[in-house]
């Protein structure tokens, strides 16, 4: 029998604080997680059910969960109802477990080989936000990347932050960290640990960093996130972006990273702008660009989807058309994104008929941009001759 569950969703918001602990459906499997912590803890569903009835009725903290937190994450529970503790999330018809917001496409940077083209500071307004937040809790969304643009200086990313933590979210956010070293991101992150902060690398010297961005001071800026980063014990990922204006600092980009002690990695590959224009491959490194691995498919629009600025929900961040809109059709046109997914995985165009699909590098959304950006087949077919 299944446990009664909350009689009002606004108890997710448990009077404008997180929880401790999360409880989850999670793409047919049930999660305990705790905010900020990347590692999660599996339940079974009767255990989750247990949890639910528990959260519902006031009974205290079971043995077992005490037990699960100290050995998972070293942390010791209150002796209090188990409401009081853990968000028992309601589970979802829908089957979504991820997602990725782009809460603003403005950016601080004006980097030549940014996908997203020209960057506009518009979107939702807060009530929008909050309503496009509360959708992705409904479809099941746990794990969230908010992005942008920059994610920290949106106006709202604070609140949007905050909110997603009550609504039982897991929150990585992707950033440029020129904001990181600021007083208030430091607090926010301080009260709402982020699951992962992932920080792009431009440079390893000032010169370099403020020419790629054209940004003067971000270098320093920049530097000043990493040192507030380490200093608070954030869990932080940097990616190593090379352009033709930086690839002769890629190791001393490495060895920035290394002398933070923060993971990395590095990228060399290019794409055109999600609109199709193929400003960013002209910034290529031509000399330390790799092969992609082999494309073996994805659950894009079938388990994880993509949200732009507006409340437009797309497969993922490079199939945005055809695409849903949340706001005015709400979560009910979810699932058409699965139809999408696969129509736009079906080879047309310079692809079709194509005898080396099995080994192929590039997903077919990301195939059409670049030959919409003029079919540089060389930096993603292998009959053009790259990877080959």
């Amino acid at each position: 029998m299944t446990a009664p569950m909350s009689t009002s969703r606004d108890q997710e918001a448990r009077n404008g604080t997180a929880p401790r602990l999360v409880a989850s459906p999670f793409l047919g499997q049930y999660l305990l997680v705790q905010p900020g912590q990347a590692a999660g803890v599996r339940i079974p569903e009767v255990r989750y059910e247990e949890l639910a009835a528990a959260s519902a009725e006031g009974r205290p903290i079971p043995a077992w969960l005490t037990d699960a937190a100290t050995k998972a994450w070293g942390t010791e529970l209150p002796a209090s109802p188990v409401g009081d503790v853990v968000l028992v999330r309601e589970r979802s018809r829908y089957g979504y477990g991820k997602a990725s917001w782009e809460i603003n496409l403005g950016c601080d940077y004006d980097c030549e080989f940014c996908y997203l083209g020209e960057k506009r500071f518009e979107g939702l307004d807060w009530d929008g936000k909050q309503r496009l937040l509360q959708t992705l809790r409904d479809v099941g969304v746990l794990w969230l990347q908010i992005t942008g643009g920059e994610a920290l200086i949106d106006r709202e990313f604070g609140a949007a932050y905050e909110y997603a933590h009550q609504l039982g979210m897991m929150v990585q956010v992707s950033s440029n960290g020129s904001s990181l070293r600021k007083r208030p991101i430091r607090e926010l992150f301080s009260r709402h640990r982020p699951y992962r902060l992932t920080l792009s690398v431009y440079g390893a010297t000032a010169e370099t960093y403020d020419t790629v961005t054209r940004n003067r001071g971000a270098f320093t800026r920049f530097t000043q996130g990493l040192d507030a980063a380490r200093e608070d014990a954030l869990p932080i990922r940097l990616n190593v972006i090379v352009s033709d204006d930086n690839a002769h600092e890629v190791d001393a980009m490495v060895r920035l990273a290394e002398s933070y002690d923060f993971p990395h990695q590095v990228f060399t590959n290019m794409s055109p702008t999600i609109d199709g224009e193929a400003n960013p491959l002209a910034t290529q490194a031509e000399s330390h660009l790799k092969p992609r691995s082999v494309f073996t498919g994805c659950n894009a629009g079938h388990t994880f989807f993509h949200v732009n600025p507006h409340g437009i929900a797309s497969i993922c961040k490079v199939g945005r058309d055809p695409s849903v809109n949340l706001i005015t059709e709400g979560v009910e046109a979810l699932p058409r994104l699965g139809a999408i997914a696969e129509s736009l995985q079906l080879r047309t165009g310079g692809c079709s008929g194509c005898t080396m699909a099995d080994t192929c590098r590039t997903c077919r959304p990301l195939a059409k941009l670049y030959q919409e950006a003029g079919d540089r087949r060389d930096l993603y077919c292998q009959h053009g001759g790259y990877g080959s």
